[in-house]
């Protein structure tokens, strides 16, 4: 007997007529083809044979399916059925059924059975298929979002179609606040139409179908610069054309800061090989030609005219062989002796001797000492050296006054001693070239202040960072290790 609550959750109780190999058949291609959203739906309750003999019940899934000699007894005993499923195609067998079965139930020839199994499976493939589909689609875009680089996917005008979530956090924006955006007002930052005169890679794509890159910068909100790599891929549809480019922006800014390093410690390296060079070849000559215009300034018969000449020899001299000392302790190792330093105690004998420079040119000296401050291991007088030419820096910046910050306090783990201005600021362009030696904004001087004080703070274990604003002013703060407790108790032990 078929189960009460089988049938209620069916919307189609069915009976089955035909042969036995018409009947195998059939009942092979319902199991193999049908889903379990079908089989929730339909179900075959009865089967009959019609001219054959009773066969013992099908199994369905632990059920008995009982069968019949003949679709009237199988309709007799099930009350049930309302559709009807002709399995043999014989023509004679499918009139009599036409003219036998009431209105209330549905007949399905064989050809309309076997047409709605095939479609059953191909909706099954088709299912199969979407759900592999969302599969990919959603790991994709699982990848997609976990990467570090900001992608931005363009249409051929260059206007933002999709981003992401890297993309999200970092601009802090909703995806509708992007969607339709010019890529450059994105990534870059800047006003519209800056990509005309940016080296625009998406623009290159679009020119000649492949691959293109830039670099561009820009200053975050401490003044800080920033360097991008942008990349820029077509994607062409199956004809060829470009309908849409990926835009990939990746922070350059630590590999930029690694290939300035090398590019320094090159530098100095080719430096003290040409220092060696120009004491020996510039500097004895020097002494000779200094030694001769003394020698003619204490001689009775120079008169005047001569001796001014001689006085601008000498003292183009003596510049000349500042320029080379300063070189010559430039490329040496820093060799004064290191002690325990406290930064506030000479950042307080510093300003005593620079607040009169600082009155003179009307600016404000303001100091914030960091009474909890760490000791140091450096060498006092050339911390000092750096104090005073970071102050000097100052003051140049700031020729119609100004205010100057000395500041002293604990950065994590990190003794720091800041020194800030509100002068001119420094140029983008130039700010990657600010620590490298000879370089120089003024007229005077060899342009190694910075580059020593670079040197100096590194060669204690140390960094510098410069954070500058065009207008709005420039800060350079040292960043030395303090003294560490384990080493003052390993001592005393």
């Amino acid at each position: 007997m078929i189960e009460g609550s089988y049938i209620q959750d069916k919307r189609y109780v069915i009976g089955v007529i035909g042969d036995i190999p018409a009947l195998l058949t059939f009942w092979q291609m319902f199991r193999d083809q049908t889903n379990d959203e079908l089989l929730k739906e339909v179900g075959v309750v009865a089967a009959a044979l019609p001219g054959e003999t009773v066969l013992p019940g099908a199994d369905d899934s632990g059920r008995v399916i009982p069968t019949y000699a003949g679709y009237k007894k199988m309709l007799e005993n099930h009350p049930e059925i309302n559709m009807v499923i002709e399995a043999t195609g014989r023509p004679g067998l499918v009139y009599e059924l036409r003219n036998y079965l009431p209105p209330a139930i549905t007949l399905v020839e064989r050809g309309a059975a076997n047409f709605f199994i095939n479609l059953l499976a191909s909706n099954q493939i088709w299912v199969a298929c979407k759900l592999d589909l969302l599969h990919t689609q959603n790991m994709l875009k699982t990848i997609i979002d976990q990467m570090e680089q900001e992608i931005l996917f363009l249409d051929e005008k260059g206007r933002v179609m999709g981003m992401n979530q890297t993309v999200l956090e970092r601009t802090g924006l909703p995806k509708k606040a992007l969607m339709g955006l010019p890529y450059c007002d994105v990534f870059t930052h800047a006003p519209e139409g800056e990509c005309e005169e940016w080296d625009d890679p998406f623009e290159k794509t679009m020119r000649t179908h492949a691959p293109a890159e830039a670099t561009t910068s820009l200053v975050d909100r401490d003044g800080r610069v920033q360097y991008f790599r942008v990349y820029t891929n077509p994607v062409a549809d199956e004809d060829g054309a470009i309908n849409h480019v990926v835009a990939i922006r990746r922070d350059i800014t630590q590999r930029r800061s690694m290939e300035n390093r090398l590019q320094q410690a090159e530098k100095l390296a080719s430096i003290g090989e040409l220092s060696t060079y120009m004491a020996h070849e510039i500097r004895n000559p020097l002494f000779s030609i200094s030694g001769f215009a003394n020698s003619l300034m204490r001689s009775k018969g120079v008169d005047e005219k001569a001796r001014e000449k001689l006085a601008i020899i000498l003292d183009e001299s003596r510049r000349l062989d500042e320029v080379l000392r300063s070189l010559m302790n430039f490329t040496r190792p820093t060799e004064a002796q290191v002690a325990e330093v406290d930064l506030n105690e000479v950042v307080t004998a510093t300003m005593d001797v620079m607040r009169l420079p600082c009155s003179n040119q009307k600016v404000e000296a303001h100091v914030t000492l960091d009474e909890s401050m760490a000791r140091v291991h450096a060498n006092p007088d050339l911390i000092k050296q750096c104090l005073i030419n970071l102050i000097k820096n100052g003051l140049e910046a700031m020729p119609d006054g100004g205010k100057l910050f000395v500041t002293t306090a604990m950065n994590h783990d990190l003794a720091m001693l800041a020194v800030e201005d509100t002068g001119v600021g420094i140029p983008l362009d130039i700010r990657d070239k600010i620590f490298s030696p000879f370089f120089s904004t003024k007229d005077k001087g060899a342009g190694l202040g910075l580059a020593q004080i670079h040197k100096i703070v590194g060669e204690l274990g140390g960094r510098v960072d410069l954070v500058s604003m065009e207008g709005v002013g420039t800060k350079v703060t040292l960043f030395l290790p303090p003294i560490l407790a384990v080493e003052e108790s390993g001592e005393s032990g």
